[in-house]
């Protein structure tokens, strides 16, 4: 534990910056324990606390802005790639979607803060378009609250956590192990949820190739475009003769969809 500490206190910048870019850019690494221990650092006297801040919020919105740019430039095969390498494929998009939908660019205020929008809000913004120094503004101020309440909590509480630390030196090698051992867990159980939803989706799920081929063998289905409303207005096309109803009226309009022929679900 000693020699962890000491490592933090003399490569502390470096290493929160480094450590909030890659998460933020989405590698699956746990960014608010670092920023509470910086918080504590900075509390006991080892870090400059405005330092701190400055590195972590530089950090923040230096991946943010590469994921706008990305997202502006290259549309929406970003959140595809995003999807897929997510560890909560089956709400993706959608959740972000829905809070863009509601709140605008206010939701960039509070995407640090839920669990898997934190990687998808930035490119969303980049892929509608969002004025970048609109984009700048806000994010950089749910970037500021973000950190800062994290940091702060280390901050204020800093002795006790000290001294709670000191309390637990004896246990040094398995507070070492207890962490990582934690991360990898948790990625694992949500690999296997991941493969679970795969597998499902490969049984529910059909081809364009097969569907056209049973419209032109003149079969009657119907096709039912559920895109996100916000998708929706980016590319506002659909398949010919299909029937658009977005996924969050399904509940009030389900009724005017037919019910005599096999329905084919198109969505994100």
């Amino acid at each position: 534990m000693h020699e962890t500490i000491q490592f933090l206190i003399r490569h502390g910048y470096a290493l929160l910056f480094f450590w909030i870019l890659f998460e933020q850019l989405g590698l699956p690494i746990p960014a608010a324990p670092l920023l509470i221990a910086a918080g504590v650092l900075a509390g006991v006297g080892q870090l400059d606390l405005a330092l701190v801040l400055g590195v972590a919020l530089i950090a923040s919105l230096l991946s943010d802005h590469v994921w706008y740019q990305i997202g502006y430039h290259r549309g929406r095969k970003v959140l595809s790639l995003l999807c897929r390498i997510s560890l909560d494929p089956d709400s993706c998009v959608r959740k972000t979607q829905k809070i863009f939908t509601r709140h605008g660019v206010r939701s960039l205020l509070v995407a640090k803060f839920i669990p898997g929008m934190t990687a998808l809000a930035p490119p969303l913004a980049g892929v509608f378009r969002m004025p970048r120094l609109r984009f700048l503004l806000f994010d950089g101020l749910g970037a500021f609250f973000w950190v800062g309440i994290f940091i702060s909590v280390g901050y204020l509480f800093s002795h006790q956590i000290e001294h709670l630390a000191a309390d637990t030196s004896g246990m040094g090698p398995w507070i070492g192990l207890v962490v990582p051992g934690c991360l990898a867990g948790y990625i694992v159980w949500k690999y296997i949820q991941r493969q679970r939803f795969l597998h499902q989706l490969a049984i529910a799920r059909v081809t364009p190739e097969e569907v056209k081929q049973r419209l032109d063998a003149g079969e009657a289905l119907l096709i039912l475009d559920m895109r996100d409303a916000l998708e929706f207005e980016a590319e506002p096309y659909t398949l010919p003769g299909a029937f658009y109803l977005p996924i969050e009226q399904l509940d009030e309009e389900h009724h005017r969809i037919p019910r005599d022929r096999d329905i084919v679900l198109y969505c994100t």
